[in-house]
């Protein structure tokens, strides 16, 4: 049985850009390794795999919740050519919980964080997607009259 989601790993060129990112949402680094050699190359089923993988976990979150970057150095990784169209098939976005969605979402713009469209409001939530590294979507949730659970 399914006890809680653990964690999600987004494959990344430009590592420091991707920490930024995920620091403005309150992930603070845990553990940064070079992962390597035929026990990573064979979980994987990347040959010669050489890369950072760098374990961000937000801050104070019960239960844990992690997003591990990985940043190749060995292969080139390959690019994703729709990332940032929702209607292709696979990996959509992530979505994270937010107490106050206009103030985060103001935060956030301040940093220089781009939206991808305007709020709205669903199933007892107001939600935004936002450019994520890599073009990926990340977006923002604000339950409203209901926890979230």
């Amino acid at each position: 049985m399914i006890r809680h989601f653990d964690h999600v790993t987004v494959v990344v060129r430009d590592l420091a850009a991707a920490q930024r990112f995920f620091g403005l949402l309150g992930f603070v680094e845990d553990k940064a390794v070079l992962i390597s050699g035929p026990q990573f190359a064979d979980y994987m089923g990347v040959e010669g795999i050489e890369a950072d993988h760098v374990t961000l976990v937000l801050a104070g979150a019960t239960p844990r919740l992690e997003v591990q970057l990985l940043h190749y150095h060995h292969p080139d990784p390959l690019p994703e050519l729709a990332m940032d169209n929702l209607a292709r098939v696979g990996f959509n976005h992530i979505c994270f919980a937010v107490d106050d969605l206009e103030a985060t979402v103001a935060r956030l713009q301040g940093e220089g964080v781009e939206l991808r469209n305007a709020v709205m409001e669903f199933h007892h939530r107001k939600l935004v997607f936002l450019r994520g590294p890599e073009d990926i979507t990340v977006e923002l949730a604000e339950w409203k009259g209901e926890a979230s659970a």
